[in-house]
């Protein structure tokens, strides 16, 4: 496989994973306060895997950039 081909299918995860990120705060929104407040911990805690695996996504992307 390409570095070309492996930026693009990179990209369109990072895409995914945006949109993946959106959904999870929108659902961590909704409990925090609320007596369910446990759930929103655990939604939390997600959000910031997702967040990390983002940034490391960047990173791969910026390398295979610097390959092109």
């Amino acid at each position: 496989m390409s570095s070309s081909s492996d930026h693009a299918e990179l990209s369109a995860l990072r895409s995914v994973l945006d949109d993946l990120l959106s959904r999870v705060v929108t659902i961590g929104d909704r409990y925090r306060g609320s007596d369910d407040s446990a759930v929103a911990v655990d939604i939390d805690s997600a959000e910031r895997t997702l967040t990390a695996t983002r940034r490391a996504m960047d990173r791969a992307v910026d390398g295979l950039e610097k390959m092109l």
